[in-house]
């Protein structure tokens, strides 16, 4: 986990030396949010994924290659909640990982600030996912299979507003592609969803 990290910060910060052009400009900050998520389910009829709060908090490299347009990756830790319901029965299902999405912004100056919106994929690895009533980690193997999939791709969107002393606001949607089931994979479907709002500071 710790060289996956270490990888991630050390691709960002050798991204921040490719100043192709004079026009180029690269700048960093750091960012905190409230994440919404749950998970959408198909072929689990008895069971249902309700949207509970967590935090994410994380940094960011913006490279500006132009006064309208900017790429933004990033590297998000985050913490999940999701209310999980079967039948009479519910649970709480938590999981912690790292995000990275890469951004494509279009942005446009005001008088005291700059609106700002892209898109763009991201990867993401979970560290731990567990049930709180039951210890046991899901990416775990379990007679020689892991219930969950620790790896998710996808396409995120996001939506701001940065005043002229750097303090941003922000809102986000992530939406991922790969089934989070593993055991199961050939019979359900477990896909994540999460939305985000929060707070930024660009040095």
């Amino acid at each position: 986990m710790k060289k996956t990290i270490l990888a991630c910060l050390s691709f960002l910060m050798a991204a921040g030396l490719l100043n192709v052009n004079a026009q180029t400009s690269v700048s960093y900050g750091v960012k905190g949010e409230m994440n919404m998520s749950n998970f959408l389910l198909k072929d689990l009829d008895v069971q249902k994924s309700t949207m509970k709060v967590g935090p994410n908090l994380g940094g960011f490299m913006k490279v500006d290659l132009h006064p309208n347009f900017a790429i933004q990756p990033e590297v998000m830790f985050f913490y999940r909640n999701s209310k999980m319901e079967t039948g009479p029965a519910e649970d709480t299902f938590k999981q912690w990982g790292m995000q990275i999405p890469v951004y494509a912004l279009g942005q446009t100056s005001t008088d005291n600030g700059r609106f700002y919106g892209g898109v763009g994929p991201f990867v993401s690895l979970g560290f731990d996912a567990r049930y709180k009533d039951a210890d046991v980690n899901l990416y775990d193997e379990v007679t020689g299979k892991t219930p969950m999939n620790r790896w998710d791709v996808g396409l995120g969107a996001i939506l701001g507003y940065e005043l002229d002393n750097g303090i941003q606001l922000n809102a986000g949607y992530q939406f991922g592609f790969l089934n989070q089931l593993d055991a199961l994979k050939d019979v359900a479907k477990m896909r994540t969803q999460a939305v985000c709002v929060g707070v930024g500071y660009r040095f």
